[in-house]
């Protein structure tokens, strides 16, 4: 019988990628993780037809969307992400998505990610991104509403942790949209976390194999 060689092709700052790669380690599924450079096109264009990460590549084969993904490997075997759904995270993630990446994407560009490891792999990051939130500098000179905004929002978190190993109680997909995010907020120098969130981020961190990245927060 022939062994599933599973490749997952993903950008380390990417919150899509996040999810894609919390489904092995909740399933503890290997796989090899390869990193794209963050202007290189002609890499998932020969995969997918178009610029997009992640890509899960099994045996020759090429799987986009993050969220397809997740299904896919959850369904390998015994399923992990069983309960439960809640409106209250979906509404709490909607409103923290704004400040969240605004202040987000001029800090991923700025950390010794392997994906912007060469200048011209910045700088387009910053052309594309700068033209929907404006100049990084500005951002990154006061974002103090914005963090102020998103710790009143971190406040209002900790009461719906039903659990620090599953948001609900039971691992759902609530976990890989909400742990992605947390992992995006990581970055955020400022940000304060109660004491159920915080055990929520790290006890989900070493479940899933994805470590946070608060050691670059800017």
């Amino acid at each position: 019988m022939n062994q599933t060689t599973r490749i997952l092709h993903v950008y380390e700052h990417c919150p899509f990628c996040v999810k894609a790669m919390m489904i092995f380690g909740l399933k503890n599924i290997p796989f090899e993780k390869r990193i794209f450079l963050n202007d290189d096109e002609a890499g998932p264009i020969s995969m997918v037809g178009r610029k997009v990460v992640p890509i899960l590549e099994e045996n020759g084969r090429y799987m986009p969307e993050s969220m397809d993904i997740v299904s896919h490997i959850d369904g390998v075997g015994a399923p992990v992400l069983n309960g439960p759904v809640r409106k209250d995270i979906a509404d709490w993630l909607r409103a923290s998505s704004k400040a969240t990446y605004r202040l987000f994407l001029p800090r991923a560009v700025c950390a010794p990610l392997p994906e912007f490891a060469t200048t011209s792999s910045r700088a387009g990051f910053i052309r594309r991104k700068e033209e929907s939130t404006g100049p990084f500098w500005e951002i990154l000179a006061d974002g103090s509403k914005e963090i102020a905004e998103l710790n009143a929002l971190l406040e209002e978190l900790e009461p719906l942790i039903q659990s620090p190993e599953a948001v609900n109680g039971t691992l759902s997909t609530d976990d890989i949209h909400l742990f992605a995010q947390l992992h995006s907020m990581s970055l955020i120098k400022g940000l304060r976390y109660p004491l159920g969130v915080e055990a929520y981020r790290q006890t989900m961190s070493e479940k899933s194999g994805v470590s946070l990245l608060d050691g670059f927060a800017a």
